[in-house]
């Protein structure tokens, strides 16, 4: 998997079908430190290999044409790891702010951060300010970061706006729908995924996208996430678009 680093994904592309390419996929990146340790390496390189593979999947996500992609970067129960892993995770976050906000912007590539602030230094705060300010005219690719993010939490937060406004008479409780629920969640205006793939063999979605996902199709892959690329997104695609999508009726329809 290694030698498909630079590969574009055009050269997989004939194991897919091009013209059903789900429109949104989400990624929980899974396997940065066992492929470290695989390697007898320290898990800060396995977690600097895995932005190498977000750069991969970014740009073959954008030469697949695929309309949304999220990932998930840094959950709320990640502040139960070791001081100095978070640290350097959010250095990690910093520097591929730094180094790649003016690559994602030439390529139209809008960026877009959902989770809780609270907790974030001021200097990732105004970096990812900085990164949704430059890009929001951008029209290709939008690139979600969930970062500092939790599916639980972000529902709470949405339970309580909508509480909010209900005490405050401005929503009324027969005014409490789905689609109002919705426009108060983070991801609020970005469609729900298609398809969500996890690396490195586990299955379980861990309190990501737990609302969004009622319907999304689930692609658990072995490859750790530093291997990941154009050739494993494709394969996962390849994997989606044989699936029959009924989103609980009795008629099925090709993923697509």
């Amino acid at each position: 998997m290694a030698e498909e680093q630079t590969v574009a994904a055009g050269a997989f592309a004939d194991r897919i079908d091009r013209t059903r390419l789900p429109r949104h996929v989400a990624i929980i990146m899974d396997g940065n430190g066992r492929w470290a340790a695989q390697r007898n390496l320290p898990r800060a390189v396995g977690h600097r290999n895995g932005i190498e593979a977000v750069r991969r999947t970014v740009r073959a996500a954008g030469e697949l044409a695929i309309p949304y992609l999220t990932v998930y970067g840094f959950s709320s129960e990640n502040w139960r790891r070791p001081e100095s892993e978070i640290t350097n995770l959010m250095d990690l976050l910093k520097r591929f702010i730094k180094q790649d906000l003016a690559t994602l912007h030439r390529n139209n590539v809008r960026v877009r951060v959902i989770g809780d602030d609270a907790r974030l230094d001021a200097e990732i705060l105004g970096l990812i300010a900085e990164a949704q300010r430059l890009t929001a005219g951008n029209t290709g690719l939008q690139l979600v970061a969930a970062f500092n993010y939790g599916s639980r939490g972000e529902i709470a937060r949405a339970a309580r706006r909508i509480a909010e406004e209900v005490a405050s008479g401005a929503l009324g409780p027969e005014a409490v729908t789905e689609t109002a629920f919705e426009t108060r969640l983070d991801t609020a205006g970005i469609p729900d995924p298609d398809l969500l793939i996890r690396t490195s063999g586990e299955q379980r979605l861990s309190n990501f996208l737990l609302w969004q996902c009622a319907y999304t199709e689930l692609v658990f892959t072995d490859v750790l996430w530093p291997d990941f690329g154009a050739e494993a997104l494709c394969d996962a695609i390849g994997e989606y678009q044989r699936r029959e999508r009924r989103f609980g009726d009795v008629t099925a329809r090709s993923a697509g």
